[in-house]
């Protein structure tokens, strides 16, 4: 409606508006307006939930349930069994294919076609020695029968055509020129006065019902369109116009009001929860957290870490301890077997765990 009363790029142009318009005008918007921001409220609360929960929830669900599912499912098992059954389809089908065009079909068609050549050769012989002179003498004798079949029809057509012209052209001629057209002449004349007659009369009743159709209700109806229906719809499309004006700038204002309770309610989130929180967490759990790390944690792990480190070299000297013990053992009872008698032999630059362990914790004379 704006738009309308515009100009072609000139300066907005409004129609005169009457009393009526404006005492109707106030009163519509500061009702539209209580009415509609809450609404409008509700709506922008309504929109952020549903971004939020589109974002964050039916997004990564809708993802996790319909797209990756066939995405695995397309890679790791349409893919690998599509390349395997296309293996398998070349090694089934193409080759035994290929194989027996080349080995089986090729000289199969190439013996078929030699067989054809010496059979077409054979018909062309038969063609032009047997086939032609039969055919020609064939011929001769139908050109001869054709001409007297043609001269014994040409005389039929002659005796046939005089006989239908005296036996029914003529009588039929006679009949529709001294019967047919004057009785068709005396319907035509009779019909063209019936038609005339008809007319009148259906011309009379239109005339009768037009002007009786239009006194009792077009007249009536017009009236009713002029005098009522006419200012009454003026009325309502005034009514209208500013209601949808009122709704329009109630629905704008109402933005503006949604927008800056949400940011009065961010500022008021942001210093009573996001600040305070933000700040404990700089100033007295970062420096906690750091000090725990530094005096506690770190110190525990070195001595974790220690007591690890002298476990297992009490548990090596131990092992130690007690391999020597099964060495002297073995020397005590079965005596030193000598370098002879050793099942594995030993190689003087490989060097073993146990070979150095010994030799660390107590060298053994041989022999």
């Amino acid at each position: 409606m704006e738009l309308e009363k515009r100009g072609a790029g000139g300066p907005e142009r409004r129609e005169p508006e009457g009393c009526l318009v404006v005492a109707v005008r106030l009163p519509v918007r500061i009702v539209v307006l209580v009415l509609v921001v809450p609404v409008r409220i509700l709506w922008d609360v309504l929109v952020a939930g549903g971004r939020l929960l589109r974002d964050h929830v039916l997004r990564p669900v809708g993802r996790a349930l319909f797209v990756w599912p066939w995405v695995r499912l397309w890679r790791y098992v349409v893919v690998p069994v599509g390349r395997a059954l296309a293996r398998l389809g070349r090694v089934l089908v193409v080759v035994p294919l290929l194989w027996a065009y080349r080995w089986v079909l090729t000289p199969l068609g190439r013996a078929l076609a030699w067989g054809a050549r010496g059979i077409g050769t054979a018909l062309e012989w038969v063609y032009a020695r047997v086939l032609t002179p039969v055919g020609h003498a064939c011929a001769w004798l139908l050109r001869g029968l054709a001409l007297i079949l043609a001269a014994l029809g040409a005389a039929t057509y002659a005796g046939a055509a005089r006989l239908v012209r005296w036996l029914v052209l003529v009588p039929a001629l006679w009949l529709y020129r001294w019967v047919l057209a004057p009785v068709g002449r005396a319907l035509a004349w009779c019909a063209r006065g019936l038609w005339w007659l008809l007319g009148l009369l259906v011309t009379g009743v239109g005339t009768v019902l037009y002007w009786t159709c239009r006194v009792l209700f077009a007249l009536p109806a017009l009236a009713l369109w002029r005098w009522v229906l006419v200012p009454v719809g003026r009325v309502l499309a005034v009514l209208g116009r500013e209601a949808a004006d009122a709704l329009g700038h109630a629905w704008r204002v109402a933005g503006r009001v949604s927008r800056a309770l949400g940011r009065l309610l961010a500022t008021v989130l942001r210093w009573t929860l996001v600040t305070p929180a933000r700040w404990t967490y700089r100033t007295v759990l970062a420096p906690a957290g750091h000090l725990v790390r530094d005096a506690v944690l770190r110190p525990a792990g070195r001595a974790a870490r220690a007591a690890g480190r002298t476990a297992r070299e009490m548990l090596d000297a131990a092992r130690r301890t007690a391999r020597q013990t099964r060495a002297d053992i073995r020397r005590a009872l079965l005596g030193d077997p000598g370098p002879t008698a050793r099942k594995e032999p030993v190689t003087a630059g490989t060097r073993t765990l146990e070979s150095r362990t010994g030799r660390e914790a107590s060298p053994q004379p041989r022999g």
